[in-house]
């Protein structure tokens, strides 16, 4: 379909990429699950944290479709479907879709602010401009291979510790170490996706992570990704004994696994995504229950 015809609901759903949902239910889950082994939540507030991570990644999606389909990066795309890269919808179209995300996460954020402390709002603040700037702006650090040490802080620590603070008002450091594991699976996902573009990436000039490190090194960097969380977990045993849990998804990490051993390249990955995608949801359930229980 052309830009300038009805894009259907199906297709918006689409590029809004709900695969890549668990990477922001999960560090809400998490940060729950803590705070629940604490003694302390807060269901209310909760709610509203994960609205404003859902609504966070579902703006960050139609912002990269936004910018990287302005740019021509996906011109030759073999990932999942865009709206601007495909010609099915008109990049305005597709850019107020970001702005009208940002702007649920914005007023579910103003709400916590009022509810808990008004330091929110300037963490608010750098998560929207960190989800604009990825691919968009005069200098996108997502195209300078710091994508994933980004991922890793926004879904990782800030959404887990975020989310516990929430709860509990404070800052603990189980909850830190609760996030390492978190942001691990959410790099696993991106280094995934863009071990999958290298080839088109490249010629776009998008220097991702993976095309800086290579091929080879960056399935080993994935592999790191998807095992090292089970290690923090079983570590974790230490001060919450039922943080074995997680161990309970390492059936899930063979798949994946496999696919980067044997050269998975291009659409194959697809398969892939899907899979970590899996794991990670998995992994943050059996891990919240875990921590929950103590």
């Amino acid at each position: 379909m052309s830009a300038g015809g009805r894009v259907s609901a199906a297709r918006w759903v689409e590029g809004a990429r709900p695969r890549t949902l668990p990477a922001a239910i999960t560090p809400v889950v998490v940060g729950t699950g803590v705070a629940f082994g604490d003694g302390q939540t807060r269901w209310g507030l909760a709610a509203l944290a994960l609205v404003v991570a859902l609504a966070l990644q579902v703006g960050v999606n139609y912002a990269n479709d936004y910018s990287d389909g302005v740019r021509g990066t996906d011109a030759r795309r073999v990932g999942p479907f865009r709206l601007v890269g495909s010609g099915a919808a008109s990049p305005a179209s597709v850019r107020a879709a970001a702005f009208a995300a940002f702007a649920v996460a914005a007023v579910a954020g103003l709400a916590l602010a009022a509810l808990t402390t008004c330091w929110l709002l300037a963490v608010g603040a750098v998560c929207l401009a960190a989800a604009w700037t990825y691919t968009g702006g005069a200098k996108p650090y997502g195209y300078r291979a710091l994508g994933e040490l980004s991922v890793f802080v926004f879904f990782g620590l800030v959404a887990v510790v975020g989310t516990y603070f929430v709860h509990s008002g404070q800052i603990a450091a189980v909850a830190v170490v609760a996030s390492i594991p978190v942001g691990m699976l959410a790099c696993a996902l991106l280094v995934v996706n863009n071990l999958r573009d290298v080839p088109t990436d490249a010629v776009a000039g998008k220097r991702t992570l993976a095309v800086v490190m290579g091929d080879r090194r960056t399935r080993v960097l994935a592999a790191v990704l998807l095992l090292a969380p089970f290690v923090i977990a079983g570590l974790m045993t230490l001060v919450r004994p039922w943080a074995w849990l997680p161990a309970l998804a390492l059936p899930l990490v063979y798949a994946p696994l496999r696919h980067l051993r044997t050269g998975a390249a291009g659409p194959a990955l697809i398969a892939t995504l899907r899979e970590t995608g899996q794991l990670q949801l998995l992994f943050g359930l059996l891990f919240a229950v875990g921590l929950a229980i103590g």
